[in-house]
């Protein structure tokens, strides 16, 4: 049963880890983007929102999606989905797409060049992510120290 004081912060920690690994490697995706200098014109196929809790008395959210299309310069047709962006974008708008061609295909984005923006919401998030890692481990510690004295 002790075993189980250091499994599930373990979990914890490492789910932590992966919502690091993802938030991070999302962010160098939009920053490459903006960086190439690499523009289209695209226009929005499709806008809808999904919606997850609402059961039990739970808090809802709602995420506005888009879907773009758009041809890079070597005439190669791109669709992408986008969660966020602005709500007033609706079906058969007109955007900017800053993209970037790398070795793993094109990666794009519709919205508009927030550096600062996108890197404190990026270094927020970590910190939090830091916060129930440290947590985790001085909850690991305190029943270490307990189970040995």
């Amino acid at each position: 049963m002790d075993a189980m004081l250091y499994v599930v912060p373990v979990l914890i920690m490492a789910a932590a880890g992966f919502l690091g690994y993802r938030v991070v490697y999302r962010w160098l995706q939009i920053r490459s983007a903006w960086n190439s200098g690499l523009t289209a014109e695209g226009r929005c196929l499709k806008a809808y929102t999904t919606v997850h809790g609402g059961r039990n008395d739970t808090s809802v959210r709602t995420a506005l999606h888009h879907v773009y299309e758009f041809t890079t310069r070597d005439g190669v047709g791109i669709r992408f989905e986008e969660e966020g962006g602005p709500g007033t974008t609706v079906e058969g708008d007109i955007v900017t797409v800053h993209y970037a061609e790398g070795r793993t295909g094109v990666v794009a984005t519709a919205r508009p060049p927030r550096r600062g923006r996108q890197a404190m919401a990026t270094a927020g998030t970590l910190g939090f992510l830091c916060g129930i890692v440290v947590f985790c481990v001085g909850f690991m510690t305190m029943i270490a120290v307990d189970l040995h004295s």
